[in-house]
């Protein structure tokens, strides 16, 4: 019979115990999964504040004043003197037309005048005569008044004479063909040598006045009358400030640099548009703008005193094409909220139902998230200078007005 020893049954637990802890410890680095991080994500958080409604609209701009240059006299043209696109002054001299026949007529009025009036000189000495003679019946009253109405006949036919001496005068100043107004003149259409009529048809050239100009922008008929009934409800709150500022932003993206006013708000829909036509006066000292640029002019309609804008680059479209946005909820979750908008203001969707005071917008590290994923949220860092940051900032922009809501 064989005896072991304690020590060896001791040594031989320990080497079991031993193994069974290698091959634990083995085991766990093999099937064991490292504990994960949770994501971050940036957020701003929705802040209501008082937002002006900025209504972009095209349009073209068209000049402040413009003169088709006509002749008022027919005749040969003798001198332009003008250069095509210069800039000229109201009176200036445009074309110089044959005068020589006017001068003629002109002097031929003058002499007739000079005639009819010591015609006139002689009447008036008889017609004193006979009203002395006729008191004392030294002759018959006929003779009287026959020489009274000789008298009057001689007045009139001087009054015909200097009519017709201004006449000729202002025939012979047409033959100096003047702009009428100060502007840029176009291309003329005559040369020296033709010949032209009076009133005719085809203007001799052009003169437009560019500063001030006019930018003549566009709105829909049902966009004014919801902005007319959000006013009225108080929705929306408007000034009574007369002249609406307006900004001008041109065919390259950029923005003009001479603000605005809002001068004219159309009375009547266009049938053919559906839309009314809104009249701005533009500075234009530069000469920048020219007439028949498309523009478009940003307004400030009204005033949303709690408007909560939302920037552009948050908000997607699911598959009904409904604005969405994600969100981060009080117990850290993601969830996906649908949107309704109204317009636009700058960089930032105006949200009119969908979201309120609080919400936090997830605006970063949106990949490899989904709904219902547990995220951290972390104060969003504008990456891009003017890019909203929590809370989103207002706009600047000149305080908002109403546009004519009581029309």
């Amino acid at each position: 019979m064989k005896v072991f020893s304690p020590l060896i049954y001791t040594s031989v637990s320990l080497i079991c115990v031993a193994s069974f802890s290698l091959a634990a410890c083995s085991s766990g680095k093999k099937d064991g999964k490292p504990p994960q991080k949770t994501p971050e994500v940036g957020v701003i958080t929705v802040q209501p504040a008082s937002q002006p409604i900025v209504a972009d609209l095209p349009g073209r701009t068209n000049p402040f004043m413009i003169s088709e240059v006509r002749p008022q006299v027919g005749g040969i043209i003798r001198q332009r003197a003008f250069t095509e696109g210069a800039l000229v002054k109201a009176g200036e001299l445009l074309y110089q037309i044959e005068p020589a026949p006017y001068q003629a007529s002109y002097q031929s009025a003058a002499a007739a005048l000079q005639k009819t009036e010591a015609t006139l000189t002689t009447l008036k000495l008889k017609a004193d005569r006979y009203k002395e003679l006729v008191k004392i019946n030294a002759i018959s009253k006929q003779d009287n008044d026959d020489a009274q109405a000789a008298l009057q006949q001689g007045e009139a036919d001087v009054a015909a004479a200097r009519a017709a001496l201004a006449t000729a005068k202002i025939n012979l100043d047409f033959t100096r063909v003047v702009s009428p107004i100060t502007g840029f003149v176009s291309t003329s259409t005559v040369t020296p040598g033709a010949l032209v009529t009076a009133s005719q048809d085809v203007a001799l050239t052009t003169v437009q006045q560019l500063d001030p100009i006019y930018v003549d922008v566009i709105q829909s008929s049902s966009d004014l009358l919801k902005l007319k009934r959000d006013i009225a409800s108080g929705k929306l709150s408007g000034t009574a400030q007369k002249e609406i500022p307006v900004r001008v932003v041109l065919e390259d993206g950029s923005t003009y640099a001479h603000p605005g006013k809002l001068k004219f708000s159309g009375i009547s829909v266009n049938t053919t548009s559906g839309a009314v036509t809104l009249r701005a006066v533009v500075p234009n000292p530069e000469g920048i703008l020219l007439p028949g640029m498309y523009v478009h002019a940003l307004i400030d309609v009204a005033e949303d005193k709690a408007a909560i804008l939302v920037p552009q680059r948050a908000v997607t479209r699911n598959t009904r094409g409904e604005p969405t946005v994600l969100l981060v909820d009080a117990n850290q979750k993601v969830v996906q909220q649908t949107l309704e908008t109204s317009g636009a203001q700058g960089e930032q969707w105006r949200v009119t139902k969908g979201l309120e005071a609080g919400d936090r917008v997830i605006m970063d590290g949106i990949l490899g998230i989904s709904v219902g994923s547990e995220v951290k949220a972390v104060p969003f860092v504008a990456t891009n200078p003017g890019e909203p940051t929590s809370p989103p900032a207002p706009p600047s922009s000149t305080k908002s007005s109403a546009m004519n809501a009581g029309r």
